[in-house]
């Protein structure tokens, strides 16, 4: 593990700018709310602005793979771009896409998210999907991640694990007890920690956790403290968490937790000077 490697990184940026993740999330609403047409010159306006606002005083950027991937290939264009952005601003970026399958097909979703990027793809003439880290889905068995985690590994990435979501129908899978007693959110954290064991400051497998489950950890026995990785927690503003609950729901693991919020902060957009106070003030409450 290098210091240019994700888990460093965001460890470092966690200390010095604190937890907030920007999401940028193009909807057609805030589109139209920000001026912009829904097409890939609109998508890449939003998603450069969001980039603008969060350099410097966001740990990441967290760019919604889907609401580019909507608008087909300019769709795919913007999020490049998007992602070029964020590379040269040097700000992180967890690229929300979820990808979850077997053998070979998964190698190829972590090919084209994790790379490596070869020698000239940050020319403008060429689509480069790689992020620093994505998220990723384990029900088809933790197993299946294993080109995700060996390619993270080899490339200097992070990813995370679906682990415990706040949709009341994860529940029936995510807390669904497995033949060894432990729920399958469990397995998936332990799983997640035999991963990054020994790893300093913290390994790349982290965790989606949100940010609403208070009581949800402690029911599907999961041991946030051992992970030694990050923990990705949506849930914040509109979707009824805040400062409070992000300190009841992860405990000693705060430290380690990044904090998405996409429309509590692209709502004071279009100008980027306004999202950005936005984020400082969402900081100062979960760092208060």
């Amino acid at each position: 593990m290098t210091a240019r490697d994700f888990a460093p990184r965001l460890a470092q940026a966690l200390a010095k700018v604190g937890p907030v993740c920007a999401g940028i999330d193009p909807h057609p609403a805030l589109l139209s709310a920000w001026g912009l047409d829904d097409d890939g010159p609109g998508l890449e306006r939003f998603g450069l602005t969001m980039v603008e606002a969060a350099q410097g005083v966001a740990a990441a950027v967290k760019p919604q793979a889907a609401l580019f991937e909507r608008r087909g290939l300019p769709g795919m264009v913007a999020l490049a771009s998007v992602l070029r952005a964020a590379r040269e601003a040097d700000l992180l970026a967890i690229l929300d896409v979820k990808r979850g399958d077997i053998g070979s097909t998964m190698a190829a979703y972590a090919e084209a998210y994790l790379g490596p990027r070869d020698a000239g793809q940050d020319a403008e003439d060429v689509l480069d999907f790689v992020a620093d880290a994505i998220t990723v889905s384990p029900f088809l068995g933790f197993e299946s991640l294993a080109p995700a985690i060996d390619r993270a590994t080899q490339c200097g990435r992070g990813i995370f694990v679906l682990a415990l979501t706040s949709n009341p129908s994860g529940r029936e899978v995510q807390h669904a007890l497995r033949p060894d007693g432990r729920s399958v959110a469990a397995a998936i954290c332990d799983a997640a920690a035999e991963h990054n064991r020994g790893r300093h400051p913290m390994g790349p497998v982290g965790l989606v956790v949100g940010a609403t489950v208070e009581r949800g950890v402690a029911e599907a026995g999961l041991n946030l403290d051992n992970l030694n990785g990050p923990i990705l927690a949506p849930g914040f503003g509109s979707q009824g968490a805040g400062a409070a609950e992000i300190r009841a729901v992860f405990g000693a693991a705060r430290g380690r937790v990044v904090v998405p919020s996409s429309r509590g902060l692209s709502v004071h957009g279009p100008d980027p000077t306004r999202v950005r106070a936005a984020i400082v003030r969402m900081r100062a409450e979960l760092t208060g």
